[in-house]
């Protein structure tokens, strides 16, 4: 009982600052408010290094919602790591994982920046491999290489940014054609955070973590921290990224919908319907609309860490089991967990009244009225069906359908601390979405005609009717299982395939030519071991100079008639 209280200790920490600092975000919203602190700690160069925060609305509303979340997987991981032999381990992974998040949040220095990336890299990659096997090494080794190009171009934008001095955006925001290059730098930095196409690979493979982490890493830390830096850098919509940015995006969500579509692992289904919602943000954040993209980032944190956190009872229930084919009949077996279960389903689906409908309807309508063109426009709403196909297919299969092997499990609810965690994201998942829009969203009027105000509805209804179709067992017919397009779909485009080992042959073998030729080559002769042997044996021919014996005397004679003989 003793990790329980530590476990209770640290979510009323961490619910107590997620209180006062949501109120704190709403008087500096409603004030105009905010407080940049600059603690300079030396200057070299004509370059002042200083330290800076800013405290404004946008990063106290984003770190309260992640200190929230954050104390509720640390109270749902009381029950669900119960057993686990490294619990201390895990809690400071969990807490440097919050600190990296919180760090990155409030500094808009880019220096200050890199430190909570890297510790975000760093630390998701130790908790990647947590569960030490094969499996968890090749996900984490996808996830860390993954994520250091956006390191490498965070660095290049501390290394152009040298040239103005400063390593604060604030002070340069409003000159946009001076910081042309460090915008595309950090931008095509979040796309490697946020998994765009063509970095998408090391998400669904992340899902190695436990189901704690993967709550925490896709719903308010990791994947979020490249969609908040953009929304931090205004001055990046200049200029023509932003087209590139709308295909990458929309690219991005049609591949995740179509590739859960076909999957049948619970987690990863999960892990693409965040790539999927990754990709529509930054799709708003194309068009300029960075307010409803923060809107939407927070009811996505909400919304997707109940998903995880009920999907995590429901495997602790089966005993560690994923496999969506045979699980079934969750109303009956565990009500509570699978009401939990569809209502946040429902909310990332864009059900009306819950939090994930305000923000995603948002977004479509104001797409709607944007000057895009036909294509943009119908691949974003034929994602957005897909978004509800696979979501209503998820239902059907665990809550609907009939439990297929029967009674062979002992399903249980444990001490029921992971169902109380989750009921505070259930209440925030039906209530937030409103109370957000009416306190800190002030849209203009949206006037759109009938038809196209009636689009987004029409769609979803497409998508869910599609969605029960695909779940009856009739659609997998054994033709279609072996198709290449099914194939294609299933497998993320093959970009698994084209991320992993084609990406990491030609740097490994040329490491080992490298190894070969430098290490355990010419370093063996020129370096200290082969120096020294030299040297010794060198040595050890000049002191048998200094000993009398006849046939150095003899030696070192000849060599003197020799040199009188021909010089």
């Amino acid at each position: 009982m003793f990790v329980l209280s530590m476990w209770n200790l640290i979510f009323m920490f961490f619910f107590t600052f997620s209180f006062l600092l949501f109120f704190s975000s709403l008087v500096m919203l409603g004030k105009s408010f905010s407080l940049y602190l600059d603690w300079s700690i030396f200057s070299w160069g004509g370059t002042d290094v200083s330290f800076v925060f800013l405290f404004d609305w946008v990063s106290f509303m984003f770190l309260s919602f992640v200190l929230f979340i954050s104390g509720s997987v640390f109270y749902y991981s009381g029950e669900y790591m119960e057993g686990e032999m490294n619990k201390s381990r895990f809690i400071y992974l969990l807490a440097g994982f919050v600190g990296s998040m919180g760090l990155l949040i409030l500094s808009p220095n880019l220096i200050s920046i890199l430190l909570g990336w890297d510790g975000l890299g760093l630390v998701s990659y130790c908790l990647v491999i947590f569960y030490q096997n094969y499996k968890s090494l090749n996900a984490g080794t996808l996830t860390v290489l993954s994520n250091r190009v956006g390191d490498v171009l965070i660095l290049l934008g501390i290394a152009y940014m040298i040239n103005f001095g400063d390593w604060s955006f604030v002070a340069w925001m409003g000159q946009s054609e001076s910081m042309v290059l460090t915008g595309v730098l950090i931008l095509l930095a979040s796309l490697t955070k946020s998994a765009q196409i063509p970095f998408s690979a090391w998400l669904p493979a992340a899902m190695a973590a436990p189901t704690p982490v993967s709550s925490l890493v896709h719903s308010s830390t990791l994947v979020t921290a490249g969609v908040y830096l953009v929304i931090r850098l205004g001055w990046v919509y200049d200029f023509w990224m932003n087209d590139l940015l709308m295909v990458l995006s929309v690219l991005t969500m049609f591949m995740a919908g179509l590739g859960a579509c076909f999957e049948f692992d619970l987690k990863k289904i999960i892990a693409l319907s965040t790539l999927s919602q990754l990709g529509l943000m930054m799709y708003s954040l194309s068009l300029g609309l960075v307010k409803v993209a923060l809107f939407h980032l927070l009811m996505h944190a909400l919304f997707k860490a109940l998903l995880f956190m009920s999907a995590g009872c429901i495997i602790h229930g089966f005993k560690g089991w994923q496999d969506i084919r045979m699980m079934g009949n969750m109303m009956i077996s565990l009500p509570f967990v699978s009401s939990c279960f569809v209502v946040s389903n429902l909310a990332l689906a864009g059900m009306p009244f819950l939090a994930g409908f305000y923000s995603k309807d948002l977004i479509l309508e104001l797409s709607l009225m944007e000057e895009l063109n036909f294509l943009s426009l119908f691949m974003l709403f034929f994602s957005t069906g897909l978004t509800v196909a696979y979501t209503f297919r998820l239902v059907y299969y665990m809550v609907r359908r009939d439990y297929v092997l029967g009674g062979s499990s002992n399903m249980s609810d444990g001490w029921g601390v992971m169902m109380k965690s989750c009921t505070g994201l259930v209440i925030f998942s039906v209530f937030f979405g409103a109370l957000i829009s009416w306190l800190a969203m002030d849209v203009a009027c949206i006037v759109l005609p009938y038809g196209l105000k009636n689009l987004t509805l029409v769609v979803c209804l497409l998508g869910a009717l599609f969605g029960f179709f695909m779940s009856h067992s009739s659609f997998y017919t054994t033709k279609m299982k072996f198709s290449l397009l099914i194939w294609f779909s299933g497998s993320m485009w093959f970009l698994p395939y084209l991320s992993s080992q084609p990406m990491a042959y030609m740097p490994l073998k040329l490491g080992v030519e490298i190894m070969k030729l430098g290490d355990m080559g010419w370093l063996e002769l020129l370096g200290g071991q082969g120096l020294s042997s030299y040297i010794q044996k060198v040595s050890f021919k000049i002191q048998l100079l200094g000993m009398n014996s006849l046939k150095v005397f003899i030696f070192m004679m000849w060599i003197l008639v020799c040199f009188m003989m021909f010089f």
